[in-house]
């Protein structure tokens, strides 16, 4: 069983409560966005990190993470990609590799738009945490906790940070 602490679009801003709401996580997976090494460092001396480069991420970060991640985690196969789009509508980059890869979770960042969506057509979970940063045009800041028990993905929780 793995917990997992789900964010993305920090903009170089990390709420203190991060640590809180994921104190119990066993790893922390960042969607893109980071805005700064700072960012990166405080998330890896505190859990280990899995991540990937978003389109604001400047070279230390894209030598540091790939534009897309794919993984094992318990029985599931993970795919992250910070601008991915989301189901039925994936971008024109993203949609090829969904279906070479068959994930059956996939984690995108990018629109600010929370969203916890099942896509029948692939068998595929699809989540965007919304945006954990004070930029950008979302109201509320967030966060996604959850657990990957073998083939389970389950107990999915929203924890709102509060207003930019």
């Amino acid at each position: 069983m793995q917990r997992i602490g789900l964010l993305s679009d920090t903009h170089g801003y990390l709420d203190e409560a991060v640590f809180r709401h994921f104190n119990e996580c066993d790893e922390l997976w960042h969607a893109g966005d980071f805005g700064n090494a700072a960012v990166v460092e405080q998330l890896k001396s505190f859990k280990p990190l899995r991540g990937v480069y978003g389109n604001i991420d400047g070279q230390e970060i894209r030598g540091s993470f790939p534009e897309t991640l794919i993984f094992p985690c318990e029985d599931i196969n993970v795919m992250i990609r910070h601008i991915g789009g989301y189901p039925p509508k994936y971008n024109k980059e993203t949609k090829p590799l969904l279906l070479k890869e068959r994930p059956q979770l996939f984690i995108s960042g990018h629109s600010h738009i929370l969203k916890v969506m099942y896509d029948d057509q692939l068998q595929c979970l699809h989540i965007n945490p919304g945006a954990a940063g004070k930029q950008g045009w979302h109201q509320v800041r967030t966060l996604i906790r959850f657990v990957i028990d073998g083939k389970n993905i389950r107990n999915c929780e929203v924890i709102e940070l509060g207003t930019i």
